[in-house]
């Protein structure tokens, strides 16, 4: 992410000539910059593989769909999948709040409107790109005690040790990727190499050399031999993320290896042999994948020896604060700033979010929250700012309403509840079936607020503050 002059890369997308220009001119001073007009020529420049960008600066607005926002998000998916690392700021026209909220959840840490000042871009690139993820620095890179996230960690102790292959699946930003390190960090070849290539950063036509090597002169550009991953790996990792997206004339090549070990680089005929460990990781179905003929029945079964799904962020319940406990911490070291707190209805709300963009969204949250919030209380409705709200995943139906055939019933039950007790008080009763009530419906609700507050017939933001009362009313707090 440096360049050759030390520089740290930067990545514009615009195809404005005189944005692209004006920003290259004036950013040219601090970044080494690179530029493009269009979503293709940007994954080009990604897939040449020369530089990658610890920024990129990219436009909504691009060919062929320049007044629409689709081909800058396809874009934000784009750079992610090619250079994970990567920061995105979005400097878009198309700047109504929807689309400032969907590029977020994509994995964006910031939205700028445009016309924006270039000494303030300046300012904000340097404050986005002064935060780093530490990640990596935990034992298996998992932060959180559900039970998801438990049986996710049985697993990888289970199966780090073994030689054979190991399928990571999971939605996109859920950290797949960490999970294939956690398994070479706990086995055996924790010293040898670890290898990472993502099969959607490259091009097709280069997929081969990138994992067999070539010979001299074995195609144009060929000045000399060169080794592949599988040979760089050694006896160590090779970790191929995105395999959904490996090309299907090169599938038997990549089942030769797994078979027997024994491969080839493009212009030999000398057969090579590999010992590493293959771990993969996919996004898609590729169940659905191998029965529509866009990858191979023989090639699933060897990568899926061993299966893993990683869990989405939403089906974590209260690990999702802890994670942002974890960056927050982080990110305010980082800048010297003060953390944020979370009001008693933000926490309620985080936890009722759906996380599209799961573990990274939540990353970039709260980068965006301890700039804004250093040293303050983030209510809900400062949260919510920062959410994908028209692109939550789906609630499950609700339940029917209760008939009136349980009234007799519950007259008899609150007859003798009264009558056995001296010290009966109503609002102390009322205070515990309404929280029993709203316990319930979190856990039928898998702890998305949203639905929990369908299921008990009021609003959403009705349900925030009946909790926060009762929150209240616990403390002895005067309302």
């Amino acid at each position: 992410m440096t360049s050759p002059t030390g520089k740290t890369e930067l990545l514009i997308v615009d195809d404005d000539p005189l944005i692209a220009d004006t920003l290259s001119f004036f950013l040219g001073r601090n970044y080494e910059v690179s530029t493009a007009s269009t979503r293709t020529e940007a994954v080009g420049l990604l897939r040449d593989g020369k530089r990658v960008p610890a920024l990129a600066l990219i436009d909504l607005g691009l060919p062929p769909t320049p007044h629409r926002p689709d081909e800058g998000f396809a874009l934000i998916a784009d750079i992610l999948a090619h250079a994970p690392e990567t920061r995105i700021v979005v400097l878009s026209g198309q700047s109504d709040e929807l689309n400032a909220r969907h590029a977020r959840a994509l994995g964006a840490t910031e939205f700028v409107a445009k016309p924006a000042d270039p000494e303030f871009l300046r300012k904000l690139i340097d404050r986005v790109l002064s935060f780093r993820d530490t990640s990596t620095d935990i034992d298996d890179g998992l932060i959180g005690e559900s039970a998801p996230l438990q049986k996710l960690r049985a697993q990888l102790r289970q199966f780090a040790p073994s030689p054979f292959p190991v399928l990571i699946e999971g939605e996109s930003g859920s950290g797949k990727e960490l999970a294939a390190a956690a398994l070479h960090r706990l086995s055996e070849r924790a010293t040898k190499p670890y290898l990472a290539l993502n099969c959607a950063a490259i091009s097709p036509n280069l997929v081969e050399a990138t994992l067999f090597g070539h010979s001299k002169g074995a195609f144009t550009g060929a000045s000399g031999p060169r080794a592949g991953y599988f040979e760089d790996a050694s006896d160590g990792t090779l970790f191929l993320d995105e395999i959904g997206e490996l090309p299907l004339d090169l599938q038997p090549k990549l089942l030769r290896v797994l078979e027997n070990g024994e491969f080839q680089r493009i212009g030999e005929t000398q057969a090579r042999h590999s010992t590493a460990r293959i771990v993969t990781a996919t996004n898609r179905d590729l169940k659905k994948e191998v029965r529509e003929g866009r990858f191979r029945a023989d090639l699933y079964h060897r990568l899926s020896v061993f299966t893993i799904a990683i869990p989405a962020l939403r089906e974590l319940g209260d690990d999702s604060i802890r994670l942002l406990e974890h960056f927050r911490a982080i990110y305010a070291a980082q800048a010297n700033l003060q953390p944020f707190r979370l009001s008693a209805t933000a926490t309620s709300r985080l936890l009722a979010y759906g996380f599209p963009g799961n573990v990274r969204e939540l990353r970039n949250i709260a980068i965006r929250l301890t700039t804004k919030f250093a040293g303050r209380e983030v209510g809900v409705d400062d949260l919510e700012a920062e959410l994908d709200l028209g692109n939550e995943p789906p609630a499950a139906a609700v339940l029917p309403a209760p008939t009136s055939a349980s009234r007799a019933e519950l007259v008899a039950i609150a007859l003798a509840d009264i009558q056995s007790r001296s010290d009966f008080n109503l609002d102390a009763t009322l205070q515990l079936w309404e929280e029993a009530y709203i316990e319930a419906a979190q856990r039928l609700a898998h702890d998305n607020m949203s639905q929990a507050a369908r299921l008990l017939g009021v609003n959403r933001t009705t349900l925030y503050n009946r909790i926060d009362t009762l929150a209240k009313d616990k403390r002895g707090t005067p309302q």
